[in-house]
Order: C-alpha cells, then sequence, then structure tokens
C-alpha cells in the first residue's frame, strides 16, 4: 500500500510503525475471511483490510476522527485473526492499538461512552474493586430487563451466580516444588481473574510445583494493561505495565528466573509485547527481557515432563483462544497436553472464529458479541462433549454464559489429571471440594 507521510510526521515513532505497517498490505483480502465482525456483518469497513483504509486515512491527514471512523475501529474485536491469515506479515495489531490511541486522544466520546469507559478502566484492573462490581451486579441483575442501555443490560448480566473467596495464594510469596527444583518461575496472578475465578490460579501453582518448578508470586506485579491499552488509554496500560517489569526485573536479577508464567492468554499476548510498547522509553531494555522471559502455561509445560496419564473416558472440547491462537500463534500445546494426560480431545468448526469476549468488547459491543457467542456455543456443543477447555478467562466467562457444559481451564484439567483436586466446575453446583488443599 501507498503512503504519504511527510517527513516531519515519520519523526514520531507511532506514525513511523504505522507507515511500516501499512507499506506492507497488498489489499489482498485474505483477512476478510476470517474476520469474525466481517462474517456476523458483511461490510467492507468491518473488516481489517477496511479498518486498515480508515486508518490511514485518519493518520495521514492527521484528522480529528469522526464517528463513522471511530464505530468501525471499535467493533475491532483484536482478535488477530487477520495476523494468522495474512500472506503479507501485516502487523494489524500494532496498527489498530495505534489508531485507538490516536483516538483516544483526538476524538470526544459521547458523555455515556466516556462514562462506561472510564468505569471499566477503574475497575476490572482491580479485584478489590471488580469483586465489589461484581457484588453489586450481582444484586442488580434482576432489573437487567428494564436497563435502556444494552452495555448497562451486558454489565449486570455477567455477574457470576456466585463471586469466589478471595484466594490468599494470590499473594505476594514462594511456593516450592515437590521434588528437586527443575525451574524457578513467576506466576502473573492477573486481576479480573483473581475475581471471578481463583481455581485457576490455584490448580497453576499445584500443578508447577508437582512438576519440579519453584513458583513465585512477585510483590508490585498486578494487572498487565490489556484492557486500557486495548481502551487507547496509554498513561494508564504503561503505568501499569510498567509495575509488572519492575516487579519481575526485581526477581530476575535476584534469585533470577527461568520464565514469566502467564494462564490467561489474553495476558500474555499483551506481556510479549512489552518490548514494543516500551521501546522509546526508559524502561525498554527490563521490557524487552520481560517479553523475552513471558511464557504462555502451556509453552512451560511442554518443557517439563508431564506424566502419561491413562484414558479419562472423558471427551473434552478445546475452545482456542484468539489471544492464544492468533496473539501468541501457540495452536497445538494445550491440546497435546490434554491428550498426554489421557482426555479425547475434539474441536470445534471454525475454531479459529472469535468467541466474543475480547476483554471489554462484550461489555461494549453486546449485540455482535451475542452473535459470536451464539455461534461459539453451537459449534462446540455439536461435538458433544463432557467438558469445554480453555486457556482464557474472558472465553471461559463468555462461553460459560451460554452453554449448560461446565467449562475450566486447561491447566485445571492437567492438575486434575497428575492428582489434583477435580475442578470446582465438574462438581456438583460448581461447589469447590473440601479435599483442596490450601497451598500457603
Amino acid at each position: 500500500m501507498q503512503t504519504t507521510f511527510t517527513e516531519e510526521q515519520l519523526k514520531d515513532p507511532g506514525i513511523a510503525r504505522s507507515n511500516d505497517i501499512l507499506r506492507s498490505c497488498v489489499h489482498c483480502g485474505f483477512c476478510t475471511a476470517t474476520c469474525p465482525t466481517y462474517q456476523v456483518l458483511g461490510d467492507e469497513l468491518d473488516s481489517p483490510r477496511g479498518r486498515i483504509y480508515l486508518i490511514k486515512d485518519m493518520l495521514e491527514n492527521e484528522r480529528v476522527p469522526d464517528e463513522k471512523t471511530v464505530k468501525h475501529i471499535d467493533r475491532c474485536l483484536s482478535c488477530l485473526a487477520c495476523m494468522t491469515t495474512c500472506p503479507s506479515g501485516v502487523h494489524y495489531m500494532h496498527l489498530v492499538d495505534h489508531a485507538r490511541e490516536y483516538i483516544e486522544d483526538k476524538y470526544r466520546r459521547p458523555w455515556s461512552d466516556r462514562a462506561l469507559r472510564w468505569i471499566l478502566a477503574r475497575i476490572l484492573p482491580y479485584p478489590t474493586r471488580f469483586r465489589l462490581a461484581l457484588l453489586g451486579a450481582k444484586f442488580g441483575r434482576p432489573l437487567a430487563r428494564v436497563m435502556p442501555d444494552a452495555r448497562l443490560r451486558a454489565m449486570l448480566e455477567m455477574a457470576p451466580k456466585t463471586i469466589p473467596p478471595v484466594s490468599r495464594n494470590d499473594d505476594p510469596q514462594s511456593f516450592f516444588p515437590q521434588s528437586r527444583t527443575r525451574m524457578r518461575v513467576a506466576l502473573m496472578t492477573g486481576c479480573a481473574q483473581r475475581a471471578l475465578n481463583t481455581d485457576i490460579n490455584d490448580a497453576t501453582i499445584r500443578l508447577l510445583t508437582r512438576l519440579g518448578c519453584e513458583v513465585v508470586v512477585a510483590k508490585g506485579a498486578g494487572c498487565c494493561g490489556a484492557l486500557t491499552h486495548h481502551m487507547g488509554k496509554t498513561a494508564e496500560s504503561h503505568a501499569t505495565a510498567a509495575r509488572n517489569i519492575r516487579a519481575w526485573t526485581a526477581e530476575m536479577d535476584g534469585k533470577g528466573l527461568d520464565a514469566i508464567v502467564i494462564n490467561t492468554s489474553g495476558c500474555g499476548t499483551t506481556v510479549k509485547d512489552y518490548g514494543h510498547m516500551f521501546r522509546n522509553e526508559a524502561l525498554a531494555d527490563d521490557a524487552a527481557r520481560v517479553s523475552g522471559l513471558a511464557m504462555d502455561v502451556s509453552e512451560v509445560l511442554m518443557k517439563l515432563d508431564l506424566p502419561q496419564g491413562a484414558d479419562k473416558a472423558m471427551t473434552v472440547a478445546y475452545h482456542a483462544a484468539c489471544s492464544l491462537q492468533h496473539g501468541q500463534q501457540i495452536k497445538t500445546y494445550p491440546k497435546d497436553l490434554l491428550k498426554k494426560a489421557g482426555f479425547k480431545v475434539v474441536e470445534p468448526a471454525d475454531s479459529h472464529l472469535c468467541c466474543g469476549s475480547a476483554g471489554t468488547y462484550n461489555l461494549m459491543q453486546p449485540e455482535i458479541s451475542k452473535q459470536l457467542k451464539d455461534r461459539k456455543v453451537q459449534t462446540l456443543e455439536a461435538k458433544s462433549p463432557d467438558i469445554i477447555a480453555a486457556g482464557n478467562i474472558g472465553c471461559m466467562m463468555q462461553i460459560g454464559s451460554g452453554t449448560d457444559v461446565p467449562i475450566v481451564h486447561t491447566v485445571e484439567l492437567l492438575d486434575w489429571a497428575t492428582g489434583g483436586p477435580q475442578p470446582p466446575a465438574m462438581t456438583a453446583e460448581g461447589k469447590r471440594a473440601p479435599e483442596i488443599p490450601i497451598l500457603r
């Protein structure tokens, strides 16, 4: 694609990066075949190619974004299926992130949009605040049907029936291996996951220590910054990410780390991009070091010797989170691990398409999100699974709200298969089994 940025414009590192990305696009349209919003809406401007044209025009002409442009950029899930499909290697993620930052800086949204985005940015990344919000939403759910704004209805409806108690395993501390130490790793405990489902981190710690890892929860680490990053709120996302970088580099420079383990794939995609996010800042070197050590939990488990499990006589429908299969290009590891543990693994049709969760997308674009959720649930249930497994809490909440098939994190099944407790989602009424050990 030909671009006409001036030399003065190209002095801006963000513009220079976007220019390189735009120039790599050859208009082929392969991306439209795998774009979920294009599949649902059928509008060229709701495809990556269409959005690329809008972004190019907006940035080149330095114009204030109009409502039309903002609407189509906002509708992007950032599922990154287009990057998997693109034969030219167009790095759409960096381009759309830059566009969102530009829109956040130049465009004045309607007050209701500004209020909603402000609330989400100040609640979701903070586990305690999020817990309180979920408690309020739980009591407000009966009022969801009378809410005039679909986004407010979606916020009330997302509240789980039960809010898990705080897990003290998420506090800064170290968990030592049950056998000889093979790796020393830092576990990213996250933010929303700590409020929505504490079983995931607990299972991860049990599994890793069982396989010979010392697991460190670093003091000062928290939200990865993805939620605000994808809203274009760069200052907020970088402040959050910087705290993680400092926390993890302190461990790296202290007793050392072999990996930074992330069990929420949306966070993993962002942490692995810290090197790019901070490339022009003082933390550039440390950010690159952190990105270099960041691994999805499935990557770490592939380095360890997961025991061969006996046949479990259980069919697991594996949902591939977009941030894992497209953002990190990890496609087979979770399935390989589940098979080795003794589960029969099946995949739904169109497994490359998003479930519609996409961070805060299901709250800000509920109509489109619901269509994608219904499609995903239908294809998963068509496989008649005993259970659904995924590697991202957002996907689990989204899919779980549309099906009665139990849905758990991949590590919960692997923990169970190697001596841990049965995942609570698989027990009667989702109750936590009394034999679950307290790790601390």
